[in-house]
């Protein structure tokens, strides 16, 4: 997949062939190192790369994809429908779906079985001895046909001079499996090899079982391993199956059936009742209720009149709908969600750099530590067989998958779970971030109110009503902030029509102006400051009535025209339903709040003592709330900052953290890491918890992944584990830490809204 941007070029790969943290890391250096390429991440769990190149550089996918075979592995551009099938594509000998891999794993675990029930026999009374041909049969298909994938891949790894996992398992198992042939030679010719004898005095102790047993619990790790990384991976999948594969649209008079790619901008589709909704449009006819839970998170219907916007994917009610297409492909709603959790999962947390560094030496230091043991126990105690099963076992407990788990693992699930709520994180980097928010700023208009203001009072200087009316609905003509709409409302409830607007400018934070033709007048709209600036004056008794609005939590705009005063407006935007139970929870994990608006001093007040927000401030420009945000930040505060308009942009971007409401703008949502798809501010506590229980699983991952190898490695190197413990050892390591990563799909948000919850009786059972 690529996607292009105005600074730089994104694209996305599948990798095939990782099988441990060191090869991510070998892979992104791989593509880091690539003329023209800015970044490169490498995500092992998901088995994806995100490179940026520059745009002026020409650099297409193909130098990539030679990058990384180079490497040693092979890669594929990445398509968001591969998020429905169980791995990326793969090609030649790699291409096993996961019957191949189950009946590979079956093949192994019965040709295994019979040497391990020997191994195990040898601790009770009347143990039985196969044959030493017999073991060789068995072990022989185990070892280089089950095992020919670890041969390749560690062949790939020797050719990149490099090291990883199957470079551990093929040392391990081969020298386990020659040394057995090596002894039933011996025997066969009668070699003298001062072997110590564990089951007579005529034959040898062969280590067949070792290898082979070995090469069956990494393949059934690895298998499960998979059928879990699936699992992490379902955020995805299940968005990608909300959209149909048809959709009916009138061409001609007449109703057709065309594939999703053949839709067009403009095209009006019918949706019956009980369908999904095939792409974004607006309602064009009928009235319906919709089911959004799984896009938005929002378990409640939605009804949907006329004009109203409508998401592909969502879930029509008991109505019957006539849509017209606004957005396809690309642009649509639900692919860019998909392409938001994407990005996500393929990027790294911080903490995933002190990962990749010790990566990066692992293997090697284990091959190292493999050899000592192997040269120090054999000139100790003279059995070369005990130092090899030693050493072996340092190379086959030794595993960097579970180490390399820890923290992709943990990011891929919390992200899922965080897009079936509701909340998309841009990264990784703000996924941790948010886990340390100590101060949450709020925006006041679309964040905490509405955003659906209406004129509540109004007055106009000397009585001429319809003159002010008719200019401030002019000037308010080319703005689309939540007022304008207000003040074109209550100018066409009194049957006023605006007239021709020229010049029109938008002051952030302070109001609008325009030209008002064929009345040649110049015309100003906005705050008391606002007129100031502009020297209009304000008699005494007007400024009263303001302030006595202003302390009724109204908001106040006046309009002036050629430098005299016409009149002001009185707004009241409703306070959010879950705008308190929002503050307080955050309040009850330890955060405080703060309310930043560009009203007046006056309403921010009324509206933050009614929250019971700990600072509230107005008449703040938006140059002035990034000034703010970054003030708090250098007193060493973390800053979230939640808002969801251009003037909150500059902000978002200032905070630690960027929260965009759903309903905002798109500037406000591409500045901001984190976007709640749902305009309910109870989710901005819900994005930090999901950060702290994310963080705490990368946490209990890399402890486990640590704690694995440092008791595992040192048993091993005294002789003290069999190497077929240690690869049991090594492969519920992996497990492990996949399986603590999923108990994030539970997790679930407590704003009130659980996806999936709303049914009809029309809905079809998916």
């Amino acid at each position: 997949m690529r996607n292009g941007s105005a600074s730089a070029e994104r694209f996305t790969l599948s990798i095939i062939g990782m099988s441990c943290a060191s090869c991510a890391v070998r892979v992104e250096t791989a593509l880091q190192q690539a003329p023209g390429v800015v970044s490169a991440s490498v995500n092992f769990a998901s088995e994806r790369a995100e490179i940026t190149v520059r745009p002026d550089h020409d650099l297409d996918a193909q130098c990539l994809l030679a990058a990384v075979n180079a490497a040693g592995y092979q890669a594929t551009l990445s398509h968001a429908l591969e998020a429905t099938s169980d791995q990326p594509a793969r090609s030649g000998k790699d291409s096993a779906g996961a019957s191949y891999d189950g009946l590979w794993v079956i093949a192994s675990i019965a040709l295994s079985t019979p040497l391990l029930l020997q191994m195990s026999s040898m601790f009770m009374t009347g143990g039985f001895r196969l044959p030493g041909w017999l073991e060789l049969a068995l072990a022989t298909p185990v070892q280089f046909i089950v095992g020919a994938r670890f041969y390749r891949a560690a062949w790939g790894a020797f050719n990149a001079r490099a090291a990883n996992m199957d470079v551990l398992v093929v040392m391990g198992t081969s020298a386990a499996y020659f040394y057995s042939v090596f002894l039933l030679l011996a025997q066969q010719f009668g070699w003298n090899v001062g072997h110590h004898d564990y089951y007579s005095a005529t034959e040898p102790h062969l280590y067949f079982e070792a290898s082979a047993v070995i090469i069956t619990l990494v393949v059934l790790g690895k298998f499960l391993e998979a059928r879990a990384r699936r699992g992490s991976n379902a955020a995805i999948r299940q968005l990608m199956q909300l959209r149909p594969d048809t959709a009916r649209v009138f061409q001609d008079g007449r109703e057709i059936e065309l594939l999703i790619g053949q839709v067009k901008c403009g095209d009006r589709v019918l949706v019956r009742p009980g369908e999904r909704i095939p792409l974004d449009g607006k309602v064009s006819a009928g009235c319906s209720e919709v089911d959004e839970s799984l896009i938005s998170g929002e378990s409640r219907p939605i009804v949907k009149r006329i004009d109203d916007s409508v998401t592909g994917g969502s879930v029509n009610g008991d109505g019957l709908l006539e849509i017209r297409v606004t957005a396809v492909d690309e642009q649509s709603m639900l692919m860019r969600i998909v392409r938001l959790v994407e990005h996500a999962q393929a990027t790294k947390a911080p903490v995933q750099r002190l990962v990749d560094k010790i990566s990066s030496v692992f293997v090697p230091v284990v091959m190292i530590i493999s050899l000592l043991t192997l040269t120090l126990t054999v000139s100790l105690t003279s059995d070369f067989a005990e130092a090899l099963m030693a050493s072996v076992a340092v190379l086959v407990i030794a595993c960097p998958c579970a180490l390399g788990l820890a923290t992709p693992a943990a990011i891929v699930t919390g992200t899922g779970a965080g897009a079936r709520a509701g909340i998309l994180v841009k990264d990784a980097v703000n996924l941790e971030r948010a886990r340390q928010v100590d101060i949450v700023i709020f925006d006041k208009t679309g964040t905490l109110t509405e955003g659906r203001p209406a004129v509540v009072n109004w007055q106009a200087v000397q009585g001429d009503a319809k003159r002010m009316l008719t200019l401030a609905a002019t000037v308010q003509q080319g703005s689309e902030h939540p007022f304008s709409k207000a003040v074109l409302a209550c100018a066409a409830a009194a049957d006023i029509t605006p007239v021709t607007l020229l010049n029109f400018c938008r002051h952030p934070g302070l109001g609008v102006s325009g030209l008002a033709v064929p009345l040649e007048c110049e015309v100003l709209m906005g705050s008391q400051s606002f007129m100031a600036q502009h020297n209009v004056l304000i008699e005494i008794a007007l400024a009263r009535r303001a302030s006595a609005w202003e302390a009724d939590g109204c908001s106040v705009i006046w309009v002036a025209a050629d430098g005299c005063l016409l009149g002001l407006f009185a707004l009241r935007d409703p306070l959010r339903a879950s705008a308190a139970r929002a503050v307080q929870r955050l309040r009850s994990l330890g955060i405080k709040t703060m309310l930043i608006s560009g009203d007046a001093p006056q309403v921010a007040c009324v509206i933050g003592q009614a929250l019971g927000i700990d600072i509230a401030q107005g008449g703040i420009l938006p140059e002035e709330k990034a000034a703010l945000v970054r003030s708090l930040r250098n007193k060493r505060h973390t800053v979230a900052m939640v808002g969801d308009g251009v003037n909150d942009a500059p902000a978002l971007a200032a905070a630690d953290v960027g929260i965009a409401m759903g309903s905002g703008t798109d500037i406000a949502m591409e500045t901001a890491g984190i976007t709640l798809m749902r305009s309910d501010p109870a989710l901005v506590a819900d994005a930090i918890l999901l950060s702290r229980a994310t963080s705490r699983k990368i946490k209990q991952n890399l402890f486990w992944a640590f704690a694995y190898n440092a008791i595992g490695i040192p048993l091993a190197a005294l002789g003290l584990l069999n190497p077929i413990i240690a690869g049991a050892a090594m492969a519920f390591s992996s497990l492990s830490v996949m399986a603590n990563s999923l108990l994030l799909r539970s997790w679930r948000s407590r704003a009130g809204a659980v996806a999936g919850q709303w049914k009809t009786k029309n809905l079809p059972a998916d």
